[in-house]
């Protein structure tokens, strides 16, 4: 991990983000908390759960929510409430794809989730798109879930064909895969992930009726004023990109709008449970597409707060 997003990430956890609310300062603590490892349900209220990476990305929603009852599950919080009106469950994934899995898996297990909402950064990889737009794709896929492939001659590799190969051109010796999935309809191979359709239509209702964030508290502003799109391709993997070369390939090949270290991995999860499941993700920085060094630092707190504002904005709309 960058040394950037490891100090914005320390820098959230210890202080707060600038231009939003700390967990601590702007809601009161929960009523009651539950330290509960049985493995039983801890709560039967049909509830939208409400997921983020990391703290910055959630402080703001935590500010927003009424009633909050803490439940702590293998030192992991998970905290219910109402937040527009709608009964929820708030919780921390933890950064990369394995955390994301195991908490998403952890939030079904323990409550009663009847569907599944990520909010969050990314980094951009549409050259249309710019710092602080809100991006909801259609659907999401692993590029990481790969071949790594044998050298046969210098700068060229070659892959093994199976019943995995998504078809995708490689990058170098990655050849991206699908990956092996099971649920109650039974076992298949899959790369992409579908959101639920009701909810991507909720979205882009939204598209004319969310304000957001140009400037933040520091009175730092973007060059534009950020806009929300929804539909096209989303992908994540295992690592932080602020490379050029990979967000073009990651363009050219996936057709995606933006990259992340989770929202795949969530999307899995929520596809093998038969959760509908829908993720907005809002551009920090443009994952080394940029003239200067990586922006996600500059940039980190308007995104999370422009993300939670059109999730926010979508819970007050869903029916």
């Amino acid at each position: 991990m960058r040394a950037a997003l490891a100090a914005a990430v320390l820098a959230g956890l210890l202080a707060g983000c600038a231009g939003m609310p700390s967990a601590t300062t702007a809601a009161a603590a929960p009523a009651s908390s539950t330290a509960a490892d049985t493995g039983e349900r801890l709560d039967r209220v049909p509830r939208i759960a409400v997921v983020s990476a990391f703290e910055p990305e959630l402080a703001l929603l935590r500010g927003r929510l009424a009633d909050p009852v803490a439940h702590r599950v293998h030192g992991v919080e998970f905290t219910t409430g109402v937040l527009q009106g709608k009964p929820v469950v708030l919780f921390l994934s933890g950064i990369s794809m394995t955390n994301a899995a195991m908490n998403a898996q952890r939030a079904l297990d323990r409550f009663t989730v009847t569907h599944l909402v990520f909010s969050g950064i990314a980094g951009g990889v549409d050259p249309s798109l710019h710092i602080g737009d809100v991006a909801v794709p259609a659907q999401w896929g692993s590029y990481l879930e790969s071949l790594f492939a044998r050298e046969t001659a210098p700068g060229r590799f070659t892959p093994s064909r199976t019943g995995k190969d998504a078809g995708f051109a490689a990058f170098g010796m990655i050849h991206p895969r699908a990956v092996g999935v099971r649920s109650a309809r039974g076992a298949e191979y899959k790369f992409w992930f579908e959101v639920d359709p009701a909810m991507l239509a909720v979205a882009r209702g939204l598209a004319a009726g969310v304000e957001l964030n140009r400037c933040d508290a520091a009175a730092r502003c973007l060059g534009t004023r950020p806009t929300l799109v929804v539909g096209g391709n989303g992908v994540s993997g295992a690592a932080f990109v602020d490379n050029a070369a990979f967000r073009e390939y990651a363009f050219a090949t996936f057709g995606a709008r933006v990259l992340d270290m989770e929202t795949s991995a969530v999307g899995q999860v929520a596809w093998s449970n038969g959760v509908p499941f829908i993720a907005f993700r809002s551009l920090s920085d443009l994952a080394g597409g940029g003239a200067g060094e990586n922006e996600m630092h500059a940039f980190l707190n308007l995104a999370a707060d422009n993300s939670a504002r059109v999730l926010l904005a979508f819970l007050a709309a869903w029916r």
